[in-house]
């Protein structure tokens, strides 16, 4: 690797990204974001005898990150929060950017890691807010894994199964 090479891998950190994708064109993508240490942060998940009676009861935390995504998401022109949920301890959803709904006179498109980068640093200050005033758990530094998941919807049929 050369000297000052911006596209340097840390060691022990795999390039989960698609080589030479633009994160910035028209689609969808499902993303998947983990709490640091797999903590517990957002509620509680409750599991009956059958799948259709599991339940995700969503503490003030848990309400909080719902709330930033689609604040984060509707801040940025071009860019859709189409369907989310929040888990105990990590969060999934998906987000379409959408070209032709941005004014071409704002700023371009944001890509998709652009946009959890932004979630992610609301989402924390917020969390820093509250445990300071005494209405959330403590975490341990961070309360976001450092990297996240995300995978681009190809077609329909992918869509539904992630939606």
């Amino acid at each position: 690797m050369e000297a000052g090479s911006d596209n340097m891998e840390l060691p022990g950190r795999k390039n989960i990204r698609l080589k030479d994708y633009d994160y910035s064109q028209n689609g969808a993508y499902f993303i998947t974001i983990c709490a640091k240490d797999s903590l517990n942060l957002f509620g509680e998940a409750s599991v009956g005898a059958d799948l259709v009676s599991a339940r995700m009861e969503l503490n003030n935390a848990g309400q909080m990150v719902g709330e930033i995504f689609l604040e984060t998401v509707n801040s940025f022109d071009g860019i859709i929060a189409d369907n989310y949920v929040v888990m105990p301890n990590h969060f999934h959803g998906i987000i379409v950017i959408s070209r032709e709904q941005a004014d071409t006179r704002s700023a371009p498109t944001k890509t998709i890691s652009g946009v959890v980068q932004a979630f992610k640093s609301k989402t924390t200050v917020e969390y820093i807010r509250a445990v300071k005033a005494g209405m959330f758990p403590s975490f341990n530094k961070q309360i976001w894994q450092r990297n996240y998941y995300e995978h681009v919807i190809r077609d329909e049929k992918e869509y539904q199964t992630k939606w």
